[in-house]
């Protein structure tokens, strides 16, 4: 049995803690100093965390490497098999031109580009999110921005912006379901929690958007369907996450968002010519005209539909039994770690949920969606290796930094951590969200971020008395704020609409609303951490 010791560096916490910052610190300096490929830095980091945990807290290196190989296995499973899937999903669309017409769809909701604003980035990039995340709603919707006339560096500005409010529940949920799982804390009660902060950055960010795309103007004309949309997501985000499902939680916000942006009169109203010309770069897609047949439309709309459908059908408690039955646990093997007080730690022991994860949800949706639009089998095949193939290095990336995180939490780094921080004592509740953004601002995942400091905040928490499930929700809420600034995702956006090279310029344009965004969000915690807001939790 190895037990994790908190002062193994000369019994000193903070030489320990020192110790601790050096795999995060490695990847932070190869990925903003020497700018080095995510994949690389990841397994560079993950290299030194082997040799901290080995050399400097004397965790054997087989169960190092034990611990390593199971951060990447749940990396790979459930957490990529969620993204590839919904990803193929795509894939298959975009092969038979139904993504064109789900583009066409929406172009002719509104010809308003403020509202076309909120449709296609922030509830169409919601559902993105939803079904897979990790860039894709950014590399989606600012392509669709430009098809509608949007010049290219204004719609990859309102594409990372707009991608704040669903990512704490984007990707079937994975952020949350990470967050619990390396913090041991019950699913539940986390999404609850984060359920009751990010609604409310969902009442701002629409105002934001049609601000980004008109300014005062676009405040001033456009505020009620901005509004209107902004409450209807945040009140359907927070009753799914609280009452329903985490992983249906951004999917139902962004159908209502939707649905309430639509049922606004003001709309459906054509804007003014001179909004359009300030806005859109005067080029519209011609075949924006195109008559779509009534089937074929609703065909674009059925991989969604099928998804939800899916989804919902395996709440249903008798439908959710009989899927977890399948689901496997086990011990460890070569791992038995326990923690400083000498209690066997939770990592020893691993569940596999084959059939009831999402992943294998949007499988099933996805082989469905293969028979409604006419995708022959051995295509729909030919498009998941592709999908697989085009993720190869974010596969490399999420493994290697789960697997990072994994060492760090098992050998002890992340609660040596934890305990040095914890020093900020009732600070550490504003400290909170800014560590989780800093997070995802470097790995460009919320998912990672939760992987690497849940744990760690969990731990702060206990040893400064605040509430433990508060401060890890905390750092997915305000790890989502850092998503719009992370390099991979401004990488996405400019490569998306011919950009390239100019991430230092969107840079500069979205770290502003990054950074007052975050501090709204700082004070939120803190707040909730007193009798301020206190009551705002379970």
């Amino acid at each position: 049995m190895y037990v994790q010791q908190l002062e193994p560096v000369a019994d000193s916490l903070g030489l320990s803690a020192l110790a601790a910052t050096l795999p995060l610190l490695t990847v932070l300096v190869l990925l903003g100093a020497v700018r080095m490929k995510a994949h690389r830095a990841g397994l560079i980091g993950l290299a030194v965390a082997v040799l901290v945990a080995w050399l400097a807290y004397g965790m054997p290196l087989g169960q190092t490497a034990s611990s390593a190989a199971q951060g990447a296995l749940f990396g790979l499973f459930p957490i990529l098999w969620i993204v590839v899937n919904a990803l193929w999903v795509y894939r298959m669309t975009v092969r038979t031109r139904h993504f064109d017409i789900l583009r066409r769809s929406f172009g002719r909701l509104s010809d308003d580009p403020r509202v076309q604003a909120l449709v296609v980035a922030f509830c169409f990039g919601a559902l993105l999110e939803a079904l897979a995340g990790f860039g894709a709603p950014v590399a989606i919707c600012s392509v669709m921005l430009v098809a509608l006339g949007f010049d290219p560096v204004r719609a990859a500005v309102v594409a990372l912006v707009a991608n704040t409010a669903p990512v704490a529940f984007g990707a079937m949920g994975t952020p949350v379901v990470t967050l619990a799982q390396v913090t041991g804390l019950p699913l539940d009660t986390v999404a609850t929690v984060v359920g009751r902060q990010t609604p409310l950055l969902a009442l701002v960010v629409p105002l934001l958007l049609v601000g980004l795309v008109d300014g005062r103007r676009g405040l001033r004309e456009t505020w009620v369907p901005a509004v209107a949309c902004g409450f209807a997501f945040a009140a359907a985000q927070f009753a799914a996450s609280n009452y329903v499902s985490a992983q249906l939680a951004d999917i139902g916000a962004a159908l209502a968002g939707a649905g309430a942006l639509l049922a606004v009169p003001h709309a459906r109203r054509p804007a003014a010519e001179p909004v359009r010309a300030a806005v859109l770069t005067g080029v519209r897609s011609d075949d924006l005209d195109q008559d779509d047949p009534r089937p074929e439309v609703l065909r674009a709309y059925a991989p969604y539909a099928l998804i939800v459908a899916v989804f919902s059908l395996a709440q249903i408690p008798a439908v959710k039994d009989t899927l977890a039955k399948a689901t496997r646990t086990f011990e460890w093997p070569f791992l038995a770690v326990a923690d400083p007080s000498g209690d066997p730690v939770g990592g020893n022991v691993f569940s596999l949920p084959l059939v009831s994860t999402g992943g294998t949800l949007v499988l099933l949706a996805g082989v469905l969606t293969a028979m409604v639009l006419g995708v022959h089998a051995r295509v729909a095949v030919r498009e998941w290796a592709a999908t697989v193939h085009e993720l190869r290095f974010a596969i490399l990336t999420v493994t290697s930094v789960l697997a990072l995180a994994y060492v760090m939490n098992l050998s002890g780094q992340a609660a040596t951590i934890g305990h040095y921080v914890a020093g900020a004592g009732a600070g550490l509740a504003f400290l909170s969200p800014v560590l989780g953004w800093f997070g995802v601002a470097v790995s460009g995942s919320d998912t990672s971020a939760n992987a690497l400091f849940g744990a760690l905040q969990v731990t702060a928490a206990q040893q400064s008395g605040l509430s433990p499930e508060l401060l890890a929700a905390a750092n997915s809420s305000g790890g989502v704020l850092g998503k719009m600034i992370s390099p991979q995702n401004l990488t996405i956006a400019c490569a998306a609409v011919g950009l390239a090279g100019k991430e230092g310029d969107l840079l500069r344009k979205v770290l502003p609303w990054s950074l007052g965004l975050l501090l709204v969000m700082c004070l939120i915690v803190v707040g909730q951490s007193t009798v301020v807001l206190g009551w705002m939790l379970p």
